[in-house]
């Protein structure tokens, strides 16, 4: 039964993680064909399984009530506060609640346990599955995945362990580690680094481009990676513009980054920053030229400016401000052990 409880909770990750492609363009398609009830249906997603859960919880208790109500209370603060402090979008809160509802699952595979790994393996097994999904998010266009939203995840799995004891407390439970817990927490914790480790290196470390000609930028490329992928998509992109993001795809980082450079570029020149502008202009013109001259899902024209415009930009910041640090990459990235 624990083997086949402990399949079912680890089924329901591997659901979790595998749906990131699609649950953020459900929430699409539910805004774009009902924008006024959008927000209602949204945070109905969240309320009414939470309503329920709660509901049930009440019913299941029949003794113990300071303890059980007193953990029912703690898991619903947590899971608000969070909520609230963070102020998640209507997905992340969604997503907030499959994370809690993984806990339980978890805490059920478990119970047999007589330990405090009881309380230690749900929370270690839901992050790790945490850290897997926000990977493959960053891996996939259309979703995005970071260190941060592992907290959320991992916030969400205390959640629903503290309503999972509430509804099923243990009958009675040591906090010392029994003969063979000390080994199973150790495993299942190594585990949890070393994906994570993996994780971080993959998606928050990378390097500091620095050029006098361009200013500094920070890349998951190095330079010299840089210009061989400029080159590879030059020759690509003629024949193979990337004019659809797909959803089962693995995402094109060098495309991303240049497409945040062209947002920021563009956003400081609306706001009447010319200097910044010209300077992340420079960025792509040495390091990102296929964003600029190839159509791609984010503007059939390519991204290029028309020469009066680029000509307008010398004349007013060429000669004003010295090369600028880009603040273009969306994401935190550190450039240790990696600089260039």
């Amino acid at each position: 039964m624990v083997r086949l409880r402990l399949v079912l909770a680890a089924a329901a990750a591997a659901a979790i993680i595998l749906s990131a492609p699609f649950a953020q363009q459900a929430f699409s398609v539910i805004s774009s064909a009902w924008p006024t009830q959008f927000r209602v249906i949204a945070i109905s997603a969240t309320a009414v399984p939470a309503c329920i859960a709660l509901s049930y919880a009440v019913a299941r208790i029949r003794r113990r009530h300071l303890l059980r109500y007193g953990l029912l209370v703690l898991a619903l603060t947590i899971g608000a506060g969070y909520i609230f402090v963070n102020a998640l979008s209507v997905t992340e809160s969604f997503h907030f609640t499959e994370y809690s509802l993984l806990a339980l699952l978890f805490y059920r595979a478990w119970r047999t346990l007589d330990d405090v790994s009881l309380l230690v393996l749900p929370v270690i097994a839901g992050t790790i599955a945490g850290t897997f999904d926000e990977w493959f998010q960053w891996f996939i266009p259309i979703r995005a995945g970071e260190a941060r939203d592992i907290v959320l995840n991992a916030v969400a799995s205390v959640t629903g362990l503290l309503f999972a004891v509430s509804v099923d407390p243990p009958g009675r439970l040591t906090m010392r580690l029994q003969p063979g817990s000390g080994v199973r927490v150790a495993a299942w914790l190594v585990a949890g680094v070393a994906v994570f480790v993996a994780f971080f290196l993959t998606v928050h470390v990378g390097y500091a481009i620095n050029d006098p000609e361009v200013g500094s930028f920070r890349s998951r490329f190095s330079a010299g990676a840089l210009a061989l992928a400029s080159r590879n998509r030059a020759e690509r992109w003629r024949s193979q513009p990337p004019l659809v993001q797909r959803r089962l795809w693995r995402e094109d980082q060098y495309l991303t980054e240049g497409l945040w450079h062209v947002s920021r570029r563009n956003d400081a020149w609306a706001a009447g920053d010319v200097v910044t502008a010209w300077w992340e202009n420079r960025i792509l013109e040495k390091f990102f030229t296929p964003v600029l001259d190839s159509p791609t899902y984010a503007g059939n024209a390519g991204h290029r400016w028309p020469a009066a415009q680029r000509a307008d930009a010398i004349e007013r910041a060429g000669g004003k401000a010295g090369p600028q640090a880009s603040d273009a990459y969306a994401y935190p990235l550190y450039v240790w052990p990696k600089a260039h």
